[in-house]
Parts: C-alpha cells; structure tokens; sequence
C-alpha cells in the first residue's frame, strides 16, 4: 500500500511516538480526586502500602539553599542505601555529606570546615528533632512520623487527604496532606508554638521510575521567629539497585563545627 506523508504520521510515526512515550523510564503521575468519607485507617494503610521498596538508589540533586546570611544552587551526586546510608557529594567532592543511622558528617573544602556528630546540626538547621528514619522519610516522601501510633482525623482539602492528630501535644502539631492517586505525602507540617518554629515540606509531584513513585521536586521551609530558611531540592537520573560506594574521609586540618 502506498502512504502519503500525511497516512505516514497517522499510522507510523504518532504510534511510534506513543510507544516512546509509554515505555520511559520517567513518567508524570496523573492527578485524581480525593474521596470523600474514605477512613484514616485506611489512607495510611495505603500510604505504607505504597512505601518505596528498594536496596540502592543513585542519581544527581539540584539543592537550592538560602536564609537570612546566605543563598546558594549547587547540583550533587546522590547516593542511598535503604535504612543504612545518604551520601551527597559535590563536583570534585568539594563538599560531602554522610548520614547513617548514628551519624551526620559532612566537610566543605571551600571553607576549610567540617561536622562529625550527632543529629543536632540538622535538627536545628530545620527546627525539629530528626533522626535518620525521618530524613530518609522526608526524601522519598513518607510520613516524618510513624502514622500508625496516633489516631487522626481525616478530610477532604484542596482534593487532598488531610490527616490532623485527634490528640496533639500542647507543644507539637502535626499535620499530613496525603496525595489521593498514590498516597504518597503531598505536604508535611510540624508547628512547635511555644518557640515559634514551623516546618513546611512540600512535595510538587511524583514520576514513575522503573516503576517506582519518587518525588521529583521537594521544598522545605523551615520558619523560626523572623528567621526563615528555604530548601529545595529536585532530583535527576534517579536509578535503582545499581551498585554504589559511599567513598568519605574528612581531609586533614579542617576546622571543626559545633553545634551550641
């Protein structure tokens, strides 16, 4: 049979380009409306159902960082494993970070600094007590807080799951925003009153990678008093259970951080 050029694009190409377009290893996850009535119980069982499963994951993370001394962009390799490491390294290894289980280390080359310790950098850096579930957590996307020990309140707003504590501590609120289609977190926010702390975490949208549903961008806005301080992050060539190395030694010389 012959085809003319306008046959041709109807039947090759524009199935060619959908079959394309189908089979990328990165794909926007499509909106759906929230469901009113639906339990809390059963919006967290479906956000664990939809936890993140993998070993490794390696790729690059564009951080844009900036409060009241200082702002800054820089784009740096990414490495994890599951439950054991986050590793950030900047071109060159000018700057590295390493955060395990029992410990954050990072040093900057541009300065001559560096931090060795506990989580009490990072804890202060956003006004809440963290661990390493918690930044793991707050990466891929899930709850800060293990949902399952509280009992929530759940509504319908801005055609998101809104899971608000039934009990809250007098000096800590917690409030979760859950996204319908994937019931991954769409926003995270934690209010301390009494020393008039917020944390904001909000995630823009997921992609499918090899399956999977990653957050592509997350912005965090730590508010103390009159002091702000604002990170986003946006992630790239996301790959999973790839090999991969957490090469880190603080160079010699360097002037320690301490945390007050």
């Amino acid at each position: 049979m012959k085809m003319n050029l306008k046959t041709y694009i109807v039947f090759v190409i524009l199935p060619m380009l959908m079959i394309l377009q189908s089979c990328g290893s990165k794909r926007a996850v499509a909106s759906k409306d929230a469901i009113e009535g639906l339990s809390a119980k059963t919006i967290i069982k479906n956000h664990y159902k939809n936890e993140l499963d993998f070993n490794t994951l390696r790729g690059r993370i564009k951080i844009g960082f900036e409060n009241e001394e200082t702002s800054m962009s820089n784009s740096v390799s990414l490495r994890m494993e599951k439950d054991k490491a986050i590793w950030l390294s900047a071109t060159l290894g000018v700057v590295k970070v390493l955060i395990t289980p029992d410990r954050v280390s990072f040093y900057n080359k541009l300065d001559n600094t560096y931090f060795d310790g506990d989580f009490s950098y990072l804890s202060e850096l956003l006004g809440t007590t963290l661990d390493f579930q918690k930044v793991q957590n707050m990466l891929l996307g899930q709850a800060l807080f293990d949902l399952k020990n509280d009992k929530y309140d759940a509504t319908v707003v801005q055609n998101k799951y809104q899971l608000k504590p039934k009990q809250d501590i007098a000096l800590f609120e917690k409030l979760f925003l859950i996204d319908p289609l994937n019931f991954k977190m769409a926003g995270q926010r934690l209010n301390q009153p009494g020393q008039n702390r917020v944390l904001m975490i909000t995630y823009d949208k997921y992609y499918q990678i090899s399956g999977k549903l990653f957050p592509e961008q997350i912005a965090i806005l730590a508010t103390e008093g009159s002091n702000q301080t604002k990170i986003d992050l946006e992630y790239k060539n996301i790959e999973f259970n790839q090999s991969v190395s957490f090469p880190y030694k603080i160079p010699k010389g360097f002037k320690q951080i301490t945390v007050k």
